[in-house]
């Protein structure tokens, strides 16, 4: 198969989150465990950092690798979803993952896959550790899929473990609570292996420091220890908090001595995400004239900030491009959005996409009013030709909406 016939392979035949929602989400590890031993154990020979949470995982994750290579480390960087191709979720320095190497691991494990019917994600886990172990990286940065406990991911023993935050997202799976989210979460805290918390609650903060202790695990709290706010190249309001968790996981890195990164290399690392990771979609500037922003924040507690930085935009008229999936708690959501807004309903063009016409409907409950667009390009076209130089077009909802922008 050529790289596309594989990709395609890989999208269609196996349970995917990103397309089908629940039907491909496991139970237990068990899949995972038989794949990473059918491939010899590549997580074994890798030094990583894990990372979890409810938002700001990726920015994270990008923030640490960008440090990394600032300071001259070779390092791999596993993150999900991808915007625009399959091979954005695995780099090395910021470069995507060859086609070649893709299409050689799928062809030649593809019978070992379909005999023990691997999911999506578990076969791109182990793509990943495969790549990095062969290519002899110095760090792996590994981000979690969903939740953590039962994550395909969870079979490495990192250097130190991040969690970013908890809120609501994925509730069907991980539970209807903070703590039972958090649970969930806390489960790649390792034993012995030092967890770094970006932010917690009063609800989260006795899970983190029950599993720590069950763990034998030194426990930092990021936003307890780190009062400096480095400037960054990503400028959303909410990666301050991404930030203090970054710099503390580098501190705690630092104090292993494996790995050396100066005060320096942390300020470059910070300034240089997308140069040097390629990420894209977070607060991200698509237009001057007038200002266009999209970004990929999908849950309320993401949304939230992203809403209030809107409002500190100097603005005529507001226009909002907006789309969900269809397991989204809108009635959580939509009251987040200002009224005073233009808005232009959409689709993303994936299965779990929510029909526009419902959330039309839905939207018009707390007053948001628009019109429904056959696609995201035209809902974007649209606002552009609606809206005049000193207007602000935001573009947003979820990931797979901002996916199908022209982002470069």
């Amino acid at each position: 198969m050529n790289y596309q016939e594989t990709i395609n392979w890989m999208f269609n035949q196996l349970p995917m989150y990103q397309l089908q929602g629940a039907s491909a989400y496991k139970k237990d590890l068990t899949n995972v465990h038989l794949l990473v031993n059918h491939l010899d154990n590549p997580q074994k020979n890798l030094k990583c950092i894990h990372i979890a949470g409810t938002n700001g995982k990726g920015s994270t994750s990008h923030m640490l690798a960008s440090i990394l290579q600032e300071a001259g480390y070779n390092v791999g960087l596993y993150t999900s979803p991808h915007l625009k191709d399959f091979r954005e979720r695995i780099k090395i320095n910021g470069i995507e993952i060859s086609e070649e190497f893709v299409c050689e691991f799928i062809n030649k494990n593809k019978s070992f896959f379909e005999a023990n019917d691997m999911s999506f994600f578990e076969m791109t886990v182990g793509l990943a550790f495969e790549y990095f172990a062969k290519e002899k990286v110095d760090i792996a940065i590994i981000e979690v899929g969903m939740g953590g406990r039962l994550d395909a991911t969870n079979i490495i023993t990192p250097l130190v473990s991040v969690i970013t935050n908890i809120g609501f997202d994925h509730t069907q799976f991980l539970g209807n609570t903070l703590e039972a989210i958090a649970f969930e979460k806390a489960g790649i805290i390792k034993p012995g292996i030092p967890v770094v918390i970006g932010e917690y609650t009063p609800e989260t903060k006795p899970v983190f420091l029950a599993k720590a202790k069950e763990n034998h695990s030194e426990i930092y709290f990021a936003s307890e220890l780190i009062s400096e706010n480095y400037p960054s190249d990503l400028i959303g309001d909410y990666q301050i908090h991404n930030k203090k968790a970054v710099v503390e996981t580098i501190s705690v890195l630092n104090a292993q001595g494996t790995f050396i990164i100066s005060e320096a290399k942390i300020k470059s690392g910070l300034l240089n995400v997308i140069k040097n990771t390629g990420l894209e979609g977070r607060w991200q500037q698509l237009g001057e004239f007038p200002k266009i922003i999209c970004d990929t924040a999908h849950n309320k507690n993401g949304l939230e900030i992203v809403m209030k930085q809107i409002q500190k935009e100097k603005y005529d008229t507001l226009h909002i491009v907006v789309g969900v999936v269809n397991d989204k708690d809108l009635d959580e959501i939509l009251p987040l959005f200002p009224k005073d807004a233009i808005y232009y309903f959409c689709k993303p063009n994936i299965p779990r996409g929510l029909e526009t016409t419902i959330l039309q409907e839905e939207a018009r409950k707390y007053y948001l009013k628009g019109n429904v667009y056959s696609s995201v390009a035209d809902a974007y076209i649209k606002s552009r030709n609606n809206a005049t130089k000193n207007d602000f077009i935001f573009i947003g909802g979820s990931t797979f909406v901002v996916a199908e922008l022209p982002l470069n």
